[in-house]
């Protein structure tokens, strides 16, 4: 493909993509492929001789489309949302179009001072402490792959600086601590790392968050065992139900365990800090006052294209102590003088993509009051939603609502409490075999419920609506079905 060829289809690319969100609303949320779908429509090997490139643009419309799950879809609610704007696809055509590893400042100064900037421009709108700024040179900020990523890392800067403190102890003794709410990223990090977990229990009482007296008993029945836990996980709204883990309790235990690394998971709800009404709810004086590491995606709720998870650390040595290998063909001049970051030592891998790119065009383009106008109006659009559901006697809510996520349940009071799960699971199953919806399913502490998130930027008011019509359409065929003598009869015989 030579010059004039790409522009051509640079032009057709840029139109197709518009049109695709044109016409977004008018496609099912979900795919509706079977699974082997694609390899039976594709050739078993990659052609010998090169093809035409309008063929190949063709066969995405006319293979690839039909597979997506559109999670840019005003109707799509499940998992968490999935940013992408179009500030955003240009910061990527841009940044593929001058790829560089980025792997220290040398390779291309850009790359690195871009996101040095970037990472501070984002800690200032979130409301973070100037010592987590890339500017302080204590602490700083960098651009991580996803949450998991950012919880890995931090556990590696842990175990490092634990082991530096406590060298007589050995791996085996070392103790990552989540909770039963933590996202699946604490159970990865020990898995990768060989660590023991240990998951502290969380109850509904509590609002599904972990307190300080768990953390306490937890704490000294390991140190009794001769057990060193190095790190916890604390979680500002979990996947299943928005849950705020008590940071000024768990800081106030963690105190009398000055070696124990906090790590505040906000993935999904740390965005929310851009609007300084939520920022009390969401714990951000305990953030800058207690935390060693703060991560949130921007990729979620934030309006930029994945991948763009951030990392904050308050000291970076102790990323750089635990991370930095520098052979002799990675050394220069101001690295070796210690006068730029090379980001290289702030992640796992070697190479990076100029992610901050997509940062700054999406930062410059919306501005902090469009930040702000846009989670402000997922969260009113859920109130719509907590408001009809609170108003239903066929639901009711298994978690406090929390920004722009529900979780609740059918729920009619004529049916007795056990029989609940199973009702819910076909009440789930009714919904997810729809393609004009996409929701998903969740357990808390052993209730099966559903669970409800907005945040597709083409969302309205409308498609709430909509979407109350047919989860309330799908409860009542639900409790139709199951009032069958021969449903009522199998769940009686304890199937």
């Amino acid at each position: 493909m030579d010059v004039e060829q790409f522009r051509r289809a640079g032009y057709q690319a840029i139109d197709r993509i518009c049109d695709y969100y044109i016409s977004l609303r008018d496609k099912p949320v979900s795919s509706q492929v079977e699974p082997g779908y694609l390899r039976k429509a594709l050739p078993a090997s990659a052609p010998v001789e090169g093809e035409d490139f309008q063929l190949i643009a063709d066969d995405y419309q006319k293979y690839i489309i039909p597979g997506l799950t559109h999670w840019q879809h005003p109707s799509f609610f499940a998992y968490f949302p999935t940013a992408c704007t179009f500030e955003g696809i240009l910061g990527e055509l841009y940044a593929s179009s001058a790829p560089t590893p980025g792997f220290n400042w040398s390779a291309s100064p850009a790359c690195t001072e871009l996101e040095a900037v970037v990472m501070d421009w984002t800690a200032q709108i979130l409301g973070l402490d100037k010592v987590f700024h890339n500017i302080s040179e204590v602490g700083g900020g960098v651009i991580q792959t996803s949450a998991s990523d950012s919880a890995l890392i931090a556990t590696v800067a842990a175990r490092s600086r634990y082991i530096r403190e406590h060298p007589q102890v050995t791996m085996e003794k070392l103790v990552l601590y989540t909770t039963t709410q933590t996202h699946s990223l604490g159970k990865k990090a020990g898995l990768v790392l060989g660590l023991k977990v240990r998951a502290l229990e969380v109850t509904a009482e509590d609002d599904f968050a972990l307190r300080g007296e768990t953390l306490e008993v937890a704490l000294k029945e390991d140190v009794d065992a001769g057990l060193h836990p190095f790190i916890i996980v604390a979680t500002i709204g979990t996947t299943s139900s928005g849950a705020v883990d008590r940071l000024d309790e768990i800081a106030n235990v963690a105190k009398n365990y000055p070696f124990l690394w906090l790590h505040v998971d906000a993935a999904w709800a740390g965005v929310a800090l851009v609007c300084p009404e939520y920022r009390e709810a969401c714990q951000l004086s305990a953030v800058n006052t207690y935390a060693d590491s703060f991560c949130t995606n921007f990729h979620k709720w934030g309006l930029i294209n994945f991948d763009a998870s951030c990392l904050w650390v308050r000291h970076r040595r102790h990323l750089t102590d635990a991370l930095d290998i520098t052979p002799e063909f990675l050394r220069s001049k101001h690295g070796d003088a210690g006068t730029v970051i090379d980001y290289r030592n702030w992640h796992l891998g070697l190479g990076r993509r100029f992610r901050s790119l997509k940062f700054w065009f999406v930062l410059r383009s919306r501005g902090v009051a469009g930040f702000q106008k846009y989670i402000t109006d997922c969260i009113k659009l859920n109130d719509k939603f907590v408001e009809r559901i609170r108003e239903s006697e066929q639901f009711c809510f298994v978690a406090k609502p929390f920004l722009a996520l529900t979780v609740f349940r059918l729920a009619p009071k004529s049916l007795p409490h056990l029989e609940l799960n199973a009702l819910n699971r076909a009440f789930y199953a009714q919904l997810a075999a729809r393609s004009d919806i996409a929701i998903t399913q969740t357990d808390l502490n052993g209730v099966f419920c559903v669970r409800m998130a907005i945040g597709a930027e083409q969302t309205m008011e409308s498609d709430i609506d909509r979407a109350l019509d047919v989860i309330g359409e799908e409860g009542r065929a639900t409790l139709k079905e199951w009032e069958r003598p021969s449903v009522t009869s199998y769940v009686d015989k304890g199937s």
